[in-house]
């Protein structure tokens, strides 16, 4: 067997580059046509003429019409590699027979490496029955070469090795492409479990804080009926806590809708002071304090630190109405503290009982910025919640 010499660039034509976009928009069949024409007019050129794979020693015979259909039957089906690797692989190992039966040697036997190696890469049913049909045609094929050609045996076996190897290279590539499609599966996966649990945090942080405040406001209107003006304050204060609830709503629907209210504002650690005297109109003692100056700019720090104190006013409204809470915001050395102190002497309001996605969401948020937070029950009976939240200021 003998594999003469072709120009180089015709084995790396086949390799994947670079395309322009309006190239791979186009049909796969579009794009391996070039490849298989250039196999094609090579093989009509007579300065290539039995330049190509020679294969068991055929004594050569001139260029006629069954060298054209060779030509055709090895080269032209490459087009069809992608799509029907089968009927691409059948076509071409047809003509590479005609081809080396007839002594033609025509640049074009060098498509069946192809068709192997696209066969390998590309067919998804019946691997073992084609790689089986493959392997019997060769057989019939060696030894009709052998029989009249002047080539050893151990030269067909090392061709059909050879085959063996591309194949394995064609298998190699289809494992890798297959690996790479589910990685990105699984990360499309991942990202939108991530997304539905940002979304339920946020929703949890939003409703869940509004709504109780609105239960705990509307029990305690029930017994203001005969004190009409404390009563009209009351459901003032449910109607404002339903605005809120409305607008954080809108906000957060905003987030999730980038091209619809761009403009939106993130909730702040300067909006604390809203929680605290929404609280307090639900009828809680609140003691509220700040140390330091906010700073301009603490990214997610901001709301981070907002959540800790919505989602802790909210678990005392649930479980501790009635109870003294000190709430304490610090702004410096590159961080926001909060700490947020429930005594435990009020009573428990009839809201439903919480599932934990608070606490836990809030665990993850701060851990997410490298801080601390943790939340236990106090050594008065009551809850402590603390979090140290880097803000990536030093004011």
């Amino acid at each position: 067997m003998s594999l003469r010499s072709v120009p180089a660039g015709w084995r790396r034509f086949d390799t994947a580059v670079r395309r322009p976009e309006w190239w791979q928009r186009l049909d796969v069949t579009v794009r391996d046509l070039p490849f298989a024409l250039l196999l094609f007019t090579m093989s009509l050129v007579p300065a290539f003429h039995r330049h190509g794979t020679q294969l068991g020693g055929v004594p050569e015979r001139p260029f006629d019409a069954v060298a054209v259909l060779a030509a055709l039957l090895e080269s032209l089906p490459l087009a069809l590699r992608r799509r029907w690797p089968v009927v691409c692989l059948a076509l071409v190992s047809l003509g590479f027979a005609v081809d080396q039966l007839g002594g033609y040697h025509l640049v074009a036997g060098t498509a069946l490496p192809f068709a192997v190696l696209s066969a390998g890469a590309h067919l998804n049913r019946h691997r073992r029955a084609v790689a089986l049909a493959l392997t019997a045609a060769y057989v019939p094929l060696a030894l009709a070469l052998h029989r009249y050609g002047t080539e050893p045996v151990d030269e067909f076996l090392t061709f059909y090795l050879v085959l063996v190897l591309v194949w394995g290279v064609g298998a190699w590539l289809r494992a890798t492409r297959a690996a790479e499609a589910d990685r990105r599966i699984r990360v499309a996966e991942e990202s939108r479990s991530a997304e539905r649990a940002r979304i339920a945090r946020e929703l949890h942080d939003v409703v869940t804080h509004h709504v109780t405040a609105m239960i705990v406001q509307a029990e305690a209107a029930r017994y203001l009926t005969a004190a009409p003006d404390r009563l009209d304050g009351a459901l003032s204060s449910v109607t404002d806590t339903g605005r809120r609830a409305v607008n954080d709503l809108r906000h957060l629907l905003d987030l999730l809708d980038p091209g619809h209210g761009a403009g939106a504002r993130e909730p702040s650690a300067g909006r604390i002071r809203d929680l605290v005297e929404q609280a307090r109109r639900a009828g809680q003692d609140v003691e509220f304090s700040e140390e330091g100056s906010p700073a301009e700019s603490a990214g997610s720090a901001d709301l981070v630190a907002y959540r800790v104190v919505q989602e802790a006013l909210t678990n005392a409204l649930k479980y501790a109405q009635g109870s003294r809470i000190l709430v304490l915001v610090r702004h410096g050395g590159g961080e926001i503290a909060v700490a947020v102190d429930t005594d435990g002497s009020g009573g428990r309001a009839e809201v439903p009982a919480g599932s934990g996605r608070g606490l836990a969401g809030l665990r993850e948020r701060v851990g997410v910025l490298g801080g601390e937070f943790s939340a236990e029950p106090g050594p008065d009976g009551g809850f402590v919640v603390r979090a140290r939240i880097p803000s990536g200021s030093t004011q």
